[in-house]
């Protein structure tokens, strides 16, 4: 939402939006003169934006139906679109290089969009995160007299409520089909089903990337060319000779008709060389090349939340990560393990939406029972009311650790000041991202 924002904003529109609560995005948002309202009420909000002739309503499914504001525009015949029919339009009126999966898929847009922006081909970008090489979610390549010069743009295609499915990509990659969104899809067959029919979206002479490992079976349009892709598994595209060496990765990217051998990855998380060689195919299937590649990779520097390193001193190692699906805490937790392998791992977690919590319950506590100790934060509701017998401490009984605590976030702080803290992680989707300036000052306070 945010980044559809800033493109009405640079395209001269007046723009404004609402959100819940003031966070470092809000703000960055005000900065960049976009008005944010954090009162729901018809008094708060402006007189430009009252008038339905001139005005459009770009909608996100976190917002309830509910919602005063929201009423007021239904009710008054106001152009309301869908935020993945916005980014739909945008789909069809340049190249849409569309990244789709349950988890990977802000960190393989990411990587697309930098390898595509950096070259000679460039890009525009929605992306679902903060890149840290641009400090922002969205990229416009505007030529010397200011206006959009590029045929490409990256979009983060999103699952839930069947979004993606407004797109029509140019390319697709097909990140990984882990059954979510239960909610919505009802079972794994529909979840299957809903990503076979993005990818019938396709355009007619574009391509579908798809990890080697997923089972898909799609009505594509004609002359779309297929791939698969792993992290170290063959496929067309794939990696070789992957290795860290100081705290970095490096590794051979593989296609069929190239080979680019000593990569550095300068994030070192393992599952990114596998986003990475599916960023890598994108990239060259569009003219990127070799040596744009290699630059791109080495100066990737990550997204803000995605297995971001925080601090760290001779002591103390404190990351943070938006994981909040049990496959993505298993990536992150075993990624941990490789590069602090003698070290005490502390994870906080804080789980996202009271029916993901239901749904996967045994695989949330599977995954936390790999950490050296667990702190266990409420869970952070979203857009759903609560379900009677579902809460953090149905996880909490079934993780096989010794050292596990329930804890509020208003004592979080204290709760730390009592640990010897070694390497610190915190995960999940909610407002835990809040408490982070405040763990790293209190790391830093303590550090010797």
């Amino acid at each position: 939402m945010s980044a559809l924002a800033r493109y009405f904003n640079a395209k001269g529109f007046k723009t404004g939006g609402y959100d819940r609560t003031p966070t470092p995005l809000t703000k960055s948002l005000q900065a960049e003169g976009i008005e944010v309202l954090f009162d729901e009420s018809l008094a708060a909000l402006p007189e430009e934006f009252t008038t339905p002739k001139s005005t459009m309503v770009i909608l996100t499914p976190a917002v309830l139906e509910n919602h005063p504001q929201l009423v007021y525009f239904r009710e008054n015949n106001f152009t309301i679109c869908k935020r993945a029919q916005v980014l739909g339009e945008i789909t069809r009126q340049q190249k849409g290089i569309c990244i789709a999966g349950t988890h990977g898929k802000t960190t393989t847009s990411t990587i697309t969009a930098h390898l595509l922006y950096q070259s000679h081909i460039s890009c525009n970008a929605f992306l679902g995160g903060i890149a840290n090489n641009y400090k922002t979610n969205l990229l416009i390549c505007r030529d010397a007299a200011h206006h959009v010069s590029t045929e490409y743009v990256v979009v983060e295609a999103d699952e839930y409520d069947r979004s993606f499915h407004q797109l029509t990509p140019f390319m697709a990659v097909i990140t990984s089909m882990d059954a979510d969104h239960l909610d919505i899809y009802e079972t794994s067959t529909a979840f299957r089903e809903g990503f076979e029919h993005f990818a019938s979206l396709i355009r007619p002479g574009g391509s579908l990337i798809v990890r080697k490992s997923i089972e898909l079976h799609p009505k594509l349009q004609e002359k779309v060319k297929t791939y698969t892709y792993s992290m170290n598994d063959g496929g067309d595209f794939h990696a070789e000779n992957i290795r860290y060496e100081n705290d970095r990765i490096y590794f051979d990217f593989v296609a069929p008709t190239v080979r680019i051998d000593d990569l550095y990855l300068s994030v070192p998380i393992l599952i990114n060389v596998e986003n990475s060689v599916a960023a890598i195919a994108l990239a060259w299937l569009n003219g990127v090349t070799k040596e744009e590649i290699r630059t791109g990779i080495s100066t990737f520097s990550g997204i803000h939340r995605r297995f971001e390193t925080v601090y760290k001193s001779d002591k103390t190692v404190y990351i943070d990560d938006y994981a909040h699906h049990p496959t993505e805490l298993r990536a992150g937790i075993s990624s941990i393990r490789k590069l602090y392998p003698d070290r005490k791992i502390i994870g906080i977690f804080q789980p996202h939406l009271y029916t993901r919590t239901r749904d996967f319950a045994k695989e949330f506590a599977d995954e936390l029972s790999q950490l050296d100790e667990l702190i266990l934060l409420d869970i952070y509701p979203a857009r759903e009311l609560p379900i009677e017998g579902v809460s953090s401490e149905i996880l909490l009984k079934n993780v096989k650790l010794k050292d596990k605590t329930l804890c509020s976030k208003e004592n979080l702080l204290s709760l730390l000041r009592q640990k010897n803290l070694d390497v610190l992680v915190t995960f999940g989707a909610g407002d835990i991202d809040q408490l982070v300036p405040e763990i790293k000052k209190e790391l830093e306070m303590q550090a010797p």
